[in-house]
């Protein structure tokens, strides 16, 4: 087992995995914050206020014991028309979702932030996505699939949904949840990598 090198505020497999990619390993710990949009915020600050407010959160969570990692976490959004879209609450919630994104482009804000060194940075990453038109049988069937749960905007490029995206401009990793090369440069940046 390789030993950690930072901790990831993050419960997602895919960052992880990500991570992985870039030789590091990490420790999971997850943090709970009130991930509510303020009224009249933009998509892009909405993703840096809560990678910022979760890398705090898990800095206050590691307070009492000794840190020996910087700490990295990250929040991912899907908008379109200046409006979010967050997790689904449920099926038909994720179904509105899908059906506003059909055929449509839309954005995808990935903030990273890290924690190193007695401040936090934060990188933004956007990505535009271009979604085919969808049919209704199309949506029933990927949401049988359960695969939306726990995606922004309730689809996983990297699953059965990828199948749908005609064109995306930026980070493909951004989409998955973790901007490899943003995160790549701002770990470098300090010195914690040597890629």
């Amino acid at each position: 087992m390789t030993p950690a090198t930072l901790y990831l505020a993050s419960r997602s497999p895919r960052r992880v995995e990500l991570l992985k990619q870039l030789g590091l390993a990490c420790e999971i710990v997850p943090t709970d914050i009130d991930e509510s949009q303020l009224s009249g915020e933009l998509p892009e600050r909405y993703v840096v206020r809560l990678a910022q407010e979760k890398a705090a959160a898990c800095l206050k969570k590691l307070a009492t014991r000794a840190r020996e990692h910087p700490i990295l976490a990250a929040d991912t959004t899907v908008a379109i028309h200046g409006k979010v879209l967050g997790k689904p609450e449920d099926d038909e919630d994720a179904r509105d979702m899908l059906q506003a994104l059909s055929g449509r482009v839309h954005q995808v804000h990935t903030a990273v932030a890290l924690a190193y060194a007695g401040a936090i940075e934060v990188v933004l990453s956007t990505t535009i996505v271009e979604m085919m038109p969808l049919s209704s049988a199309q949506i029933a069937h990927y949401l049988a699939s359960n695969e939306h749960r726990d995606k922004a905007g309730s689809y996983g490029i990297q699953g059965l949904a990828g199948a749908w995206i005609t064109r995306i401009e930026g980070s493909y990793t951004g989409v998955m949840g973790l901007p490899v090369y943003e995160t790549a440069s701002l770990l470098r940046k300090h010195g914690l990598i040597a890629l």
